[in-house]
């Protein structure tokens, strides 16, 4: 796991060095054990060292900070060249398959010199070109540069696990890890992008599609690949090589796909178990994250070093303590507690806001910070967590309303009636509000607005300018696909390359990267996600409303019964209300700081009132608190630029 960033030039320029170092501390958090540079011209004109004097005029700087994970040794430093200097390589992730894509280039006359991932890839990608993402299992973002060629290859994993920003300016193309990374660059924009602030400010939503916070900077899609000529760099669209499919039904039975279900769980977690250094796992003491954990046991033994890390609560309704000490019991891990304050969160805000680059809604990230940061100072290098499961076996409640709405559409009016009736009483859920979400799915988006109004919701609410976001050309409704009849698997697909998970991953690769350790996956892996899309809705939330219905009985025999059977959904959650009221003076001030009377997208006195109703208890309380926190304090660390 690493760092990595670059910048192509229109013409051979010296770059001054201070901005590569510049460039390269933002991503020491990333990779702290080493660094490289490379200097490209061309063949005859290239530097490779691990300092940044320039000692000539050069089209390409690639920049790469490395934390060591496999093959702690020098052989394993980048940027790494093939011999006959064609190819070179920064590379950001890990390849988990490594082991078995080196043994087919070996059939074909590889040979390698050291035990790393990075020349797996390298030499895998000489070998197939391009058509290499589809044999990789892992997550990654990348660059090679082809001398021969003269280009830049540029590549994203399938779920977007690691991310990959890059930029367009007058003099060039630069690419890095990290926004923060980009802004170094006097030449790119720290100009807002109105729409994706709407998108946040409205909905929550980040991170969908290309588009990032900032108007002059992109990021790469999941499952995409860019290629930049070194002779004419000129705007290119990126190229998609997989996306979820909805049209591709399994045949097997239940029984046969829970025992395939299983089958590809374990081997999965057999590939993320890969690693020269020691592993640890976050804890909540949920299904997925107790099912990572006691896999690991049922692969390796209690034998086994395992170190858990969890987020405690201190509101006992919030607090999991009681199914994380049971697992902690049937593992026989050591557990490591953690149990922030609200004072903590105050001392750490500012800090958190800049490694995350863009905002976020909600102070349960702050619990996963503290998570990776007790990691850290355990001396852990790699965790495993659960992240994706939840948008792929439904485990969300707003899910229910989904496969609802499914059912209706279907015309399946029976099944529907004991789905609502089963449900609704299983989950301690609302009738109301699950037959509401479910007709929210069912209209058509243009009815929309008059919907909300008729229960009472705004859809553009009075604490938004929105005469500014209308100048700026924003758009304020979104289209779908009104004939779609397995409505729950499309909003399982929207929200695993659109809505939650792309928001959630940022949160997971900035909070362990941060802290220098590498967060694993092992619910994203392609095969697991077209293997989850290919089932039967019913298979996936059954029919008395039983979210993650198969994996559950997957994991018959390896998770504790009692952690099978829950059917609450805690998560990292943290007591959001009772810390806003602790922390009323701070909220207050920085809602009428003069970085807030500076937004002019923001109506600051409606905001305070609200504020005020919703302490008073004359208001619901809901996350536009937290997203307005997180815009204002995230547009002072940022010095974002909102125009004239």
């Amino acid at each position: 796991m690493c760092g990595i960033a670059g910048i192509i030039q229109k013409k051979p320029n010296r770059i001054d060095p201070t901005l590569l170092q510049r460039m390269s501390q933002s991503l020491k958090n990333r990779g702290p054990d080493d660094q490289g540079f490379l200097g490209y011209t061309s063949i005859e004109e290239k530097q490779l060292s691990r300092d940044f004097k320039i000692i000539q005029p050069h089209l390409l700087y690639l920049i790469h900070r490395r934390l060591a994970i496999l093959d702690l040794t020098s052989a394993g430093w980048q940027p790494m060249g093939t011999v006959d200097g064609k190819y070179y390589i920064i590379f950001n992730g890990e390849i988990y398959n490594y082991l078995e894509l080196q043994k087919e280039l070996k059939t074909l006359g590889y040979h390698f010199q050291s035990h790393s991932d990075t020349e797996v890839l390298l030499k895998a990608y000489a070998q197939w070109g391009k058509q290499v993402l589809n044999k990789l299992v892992g997550m990654f973002a990348f660059a090679i540069l082809d001398t021969q060629a003269n280009k830049l290859f540029l590549a994203r994993d399938h779920c977007g696990i690691k991310p990959l920003y890059y930029a367009y300016f007058n003099q060039g193309f630069a690419f890095a890890s990290e926004i923060q990374t980009l802004l170094n660059i006097p030449q790119i924009s720290r100009q807002v992008n109105p729409q994706r602030a709407y998108n946040y400010l409205h909905s929550g939503i980040t991170d969908n599609g290309n588009e990032t916070f900032f108007a002059d900077i992109k990021q790469l899609p999941s499952a995409h690949y860019l290629e930049i000529s070194l002779n004419d760099i000129q705007p290119n669209q990126p190229i998609s090589y997989w996306q979820v499919e909805l049209n591709q039904p399994t045949n097997l039975s239940y029984t046969e796909a829970t025992e395939k279900l299983r089958e590809i769980f374990l081997d999965n977690i057999k590939l993320h178990l890969r690693s020269d250094v020691p592993i640890g796992t976050a804890l909540s003491g949920g299904i997925d994250s107790s099912a990572i954990l006691m896999s690991m046991v049922y692969l390796e033994g209690k034998n086994i070093d395992l170190n858990a890390f969890s987020y405690i609560a201190s509101d006992v309704n919030l607090s999991e303590e009681k199914w994380i000490d049971l697992i902690i019991e049937k593992s026989g891990a050591k557990v490591h507690k953690i149990q922030p304050h609200p004072e903590d969160l105050i001392t750490d805000l500012e800090d958190l806001i800049k490694i995350q680059g863009e905002p976020f809604g909600s102070s349960s990230i702050y619990a996963q910070y503290r998570v990776f940061k007790t990691a850290q100072e355990a001396g852990i290098k790699v965790m495993l967590d659960g992240q994706g499961a939840d948008e792929l076996l439904g485990g969300y409640r707003p899910y229910l309303a989904a496969r609802l709405a499914s059912l209706i559409r279907q015309g399946k009016w029976i099944k529907a009636q004991n789905f609502w009736q089963q449900s609704a009483g299983f989950n301690n859920t609302n009738k109301s509000d699950l037959l509401i979400r479910a007709t929210g799915l069912l209209i058509p988006p243009i009815w929309q607005n008059s919907a909300r109004k008729i229960v009472g919701r705004e859809f553009n609410p009075s604490w938004l300018k929105i005469d500014w976001f209308k100048d700026n050309g924003v758009k304020f409704f979104y289209s779908s696909d009104q004939q779609i009849t397995d409505i729950l698997k499309s909003e399982l697909a929207k929200a695993f390359s659109d809505k939650s998970l792309p928001m959630l991953l940022r949160f997971e690769d900035r909070n362990s990267m941060t802290h220098s350790i590498e967060s694993r996956v092992p619910f994203l892996t392609p095969n697991l996600v077209d293997f989850m899309f290919s089932l039967p809705e019913e298979f996936i939330i059954a029919s008395d409303g039983t979210s993650k219905a198969i994996f559950r009985d997957a994991m018959r025999g390896i998770v504790p019964k009692e952690i099978l059977q829950r059917r609450d959904k805690i998560g990292f959650a943290t007591p959001e209300k009772q810390w806003l009221n602790m922390l009323q003076p701070w909220v207050k001030s920085i809602l009428n700081s003069d970085i807030a009377q500076e937004i002019p997208l923001l109506n600051l006195k409606i905001i305070n009132q609200q504020f005020d109703a919703i302490l008073s208890g004359n208001q619901s309380f809901d996350f536009r608190i937290w997203r307005w926190i997180n815009f204002i304090k995230w547009s002072e660390c940022f010095n974002v630029y909102f125009g004239d």
